[in-house]
């Protein structure tokens, strides 16, 4: 009995202390969205120049940092991702004058790297550079092309990739952390913008078959921090 009760104590203690570990954060994503596929422009990082108007990114984020170097995060994001030829620099797409719209909506789970220690219970260093990667799930309307114009379809298709997100964060007034992120999103697929369709009725493609939708995210992103300074106890 003396023995179980040593265990349980020493099973108590170590999961109270790794929860005293666990520091969290909750915070406000807002931003712009770009598309880089077979309609519109083909500048990766391009978020000030306005494709389809409404274009804003507006989300949620949910991180736990484990470590000062690592942390586990998860994003919800909503945009009107889109594009149009008109914008392109391609005598060829501006010609074409293709364009489309689709909400597009991303659920992102993945782990942020610090590149720089980052302890959110210490001031010696407030700032530091990271690396965000895991991946994502999108969903998007359908799309299909008629009569020269792409027109956006009720059915829903969805998607997963690969996120690949470079940004700088900053934390002041102790509990509240800042950041401004870049991010590229690598698809699945290929038809986010309609450039194929294979079915029993249609069947058609444009623009490269052999390579996969991306689209971009230029994001900042508001957080607050919260739970419990670490204990760490010398055992002698």
């Amino acid at each position: 009995m003396d023995l179980i009760k040593k265990i349980t104590i020493i099973t108590t203690l170590l999961i109270s202390s790794l929860s005293m570990a666990q520091i969290y954060e909750i915070g406000y994503i807002t931003g712009k969205s770009n598309f880089i596929g077979d309609v519109g422009e083909t500048t990766f990082i391009n978020p000030i120049y306005n494709q389809i108007g409404d274009d804003l990114i507006n989300g949620i984020s949910l991180k736990w940092n484990r470590s000062p170097r690592h942390s586990y995060k998860m994003t919800i994001i909503n945009t009107n991702l889109g594009a149009n030829d008109l914008n392109s620099k391609d005598p060829r797409r501006i010609e074409r004058g293709y364009n489309f719209k689709t909400p597009l909506t991303e659920i992102s789970l993945g782990i942020e790297f610090n590149m720089l220690e980052y302890n959110l219970h210490e001031y010696s260093n407030l700032f530091t550079p990271y690396f965000y990667t895991g991946v994502i799930h999108s969903k998007y309307d359908k799309q299909i092309l008629q009569d020269a114009n792409i027109t956006r379809i009720s059915k829903k298709n969805t998607t997963l990739g690969i996120p690949l997100v470079v940004g700088i964060k900053y934390r002041f007034f102790e509990n509240f952390i800042i950041s401004f992120e870049l991010g590229a999103r690598y698809t699945f697929t290929d038809d986010i913008d309609g450039n194929i369709i294979s079915t029993d009725e249609v069947g058609y493609n444009f623009g490269n078959i052999n390579n996969n939708d991306w689209y971009m995210f230029s994001i900042m992103n508001l957080s607050y921090t919260f739970g419990r300074k670490p204990c760490y106890c010398n055992i002698k």
